[in-house]
């Protein structure tokens, strides 16, 4: 256990003349060099290319159509349901097919939402 003891003492005086163990000043030039690092990203500008923008009031006329598509495929969807309840009608498969469509729009309308309207 001696053996221990002298290893670990010899780790730590290597450890701290070789610069292990940094002084106050020699932090506060490293914090200041990561924050001038830090800089550079955060005043970075970013260029927004004239194909991708869209105009607020087309991005809500998407949405809108979206939302409609939606709601006609969630009321034929539960149209569809019924009449297989009720009515005792043979409609399974147009059943499902309206419903994958409604899944799918509605996570669609979800996501494009976020992504357009979610900062305002």
């Amino acid at each position: 256990m001696l053996g221990l003891g002298k290893f670990l003492g010899m780790l730590c005086l290597v450890s701290f003349l070789w610069g292990g163990w940094s002084s106050p000043v020699r932090a506060a030039e490293d914090a200041g060099s990561g924050h001038e690092v830090m800089q550079s990203f955060i005043k970075k500008e970013r260029v927004v290319s004239e194909h991708v923008l869209i105009a607020e009031k087309e991005r809500r006329q998407i949405l809108f159509i979206m939302g409609a598509v939606l709601l006609v495929s969630i009321l034929l969807t539960a149209g569809l349901g019924i009449s297989m309840v009720v009515y005792g009608k043979q409609v399974f498969v147009p059943h499902m097919i309206f419903a994958g469509i409604s899944v799918f729009l509605a996570i669609a309308h979800a996501v494009t939402a976020i992504v357009w309207f979610f900062p305002f």
